[in-house]
């Protein structure tokens, strides 16, 4: 039986939400992993937001947000930018694979595009297998 990963995508209303909700009703396929959780912006994404998704069971996170430039709330994303270095290196003392977690822009108009970052990345999080704590921070 093959693995089936469970990715939580955390979507940002304006864009990134809007995109994937052009690929469902634009009826694109994709792999049916992502449980989407929409903020208001991506900048609104704090790190304890993905220490809980894998906390409660996630194989992986795609954190998706407007293309830069693109903010509905000026600069969220470039915050977001920033941030995402150094959550990954959190997340690697907590024993996270670095490839479990991916930041993506995608606008309203990119139904294709997310479609295919969806596919991606569920290819990429079932190679590594399930997710395992090791019984640090990520484990509560």
């Amino acid at each position: 039986m093959t693995f089936e990963p469970k990715i939580v995508g955390i979507l940002c209303n304006w864009c990134s939400y809007t995109g994937a909700d052009l690929a469902g009703t634009s009826r694109k396929k994709y792999a049916p992993n992502v449980r989407i959780v929409r903020v208001m912006c991506s900048g609104r994404v704090e790190p304890t937001f993905v220490i809980k998704a894998f906390e409660r069971g996630a194989d992986g996170v795609l954190i998706c947000g407007c293309h830069i430039g693109d903010c509905h709330y000026q600069d969220g994303n470039k915050k977001t930018a920033r941030r995402m270095p150094l959550l990954k290196k959190m997340l690697s003392q907590f024993g996270i694979e670095d490839e479990r977690v991916r930041l993506e822009w995608v606008s309203a108009s990119e139904g294709d595009r997310f479609a295919a970052i969806v596919n991606e990345m569920t290819e990429q999080v079932r190679k590594l297998g399930p997710f395992k704590s090791n019984g640090g921070a990520a484990n509560g």
